[in-house]
């Protein structure tokens, strides 16, 4: 680490980014959201009822044991060609090159969710990559792998590319069920 700062220091970096350095070059999180500076302006939520669908919902924020985190719950319906109901947080930098995957802290009522992720090749509504995982009732940590996601249409590259990713969502997607997920971190691996 000695040998590291010098080098860091010696390229012109400030010594306040020697902790986000050293994190990164020991391949710990990359955290792109933790929700304590105003998460309401980066996020965005929104339901089928952009494409007709009849799925309802809301994201809230609220703070636990001193950390905020999101929320979002609702009721997704598949009536009228819907489904979905999702909170998306576009993104200043894509993942580096290195990413393995995206990493959240997330909890739930027992249910599965989904992680879209948006690309600079992703250009209509209905194309983006998809990749499931499962919550319980306690905080726990999920790694998404970038080679497990797969295209949502056939005019997408069979794999996408972690420095091509433009946005992150949160989605509660394809069946009739009661959503209820609370995310506290977000980031990659």
């Amino acid at each position: 680490m000695r040998m590291m700062r010098r080098e860091i220091l010696g390229l012109g970096l400030s010594a306040t980014m020697l902790p986000a350095m050293a994190q990164v070059a020991q391949g710990q999180p990359r955290l792109i959201e933790r929700f304590a500076m105003q998460p309401e302006t980066g996020w965005r939520f929104f339901t089928d009822n952009v494409m007709g669908g009849v799925s309802t919902g809301q994201l809230a924020f609220a703070q636990e044991d001193g950390q905020t985190h999101a929320r979002m719950t609702g009721r997704v319906s598949t009536a009228n060609r819907g489904g979905f109901i999702q909170m998306r947080l576009d993104l200043d930098n894509s993942p580096p090159e290195d990413s393995e995957g995206v990493r959240l802290i997330v909890r739930g009522n027992d249910q599965r969710y989904f992680v879209h992720l948006r690309t600079t090749g992703t250009v209509l509504p209905w194309q983006y990559y998809q990749v499931g995982f499962d919550v319980t009732r306690r905080w726990a940590e999920a790694r998404l792998a970038f080679s497990a996601f797969r295209p949502a249409s056939r005019l997408l590259r069979a794999s996408l590319r972690p420095g091509s990713v433009t946005s992150v969502a949160v989605v509660a997607y394809g069946r009739d069920h009661d959503a209820e997920i609370d995310v506290r971190e977000v980031g990659f691996f």
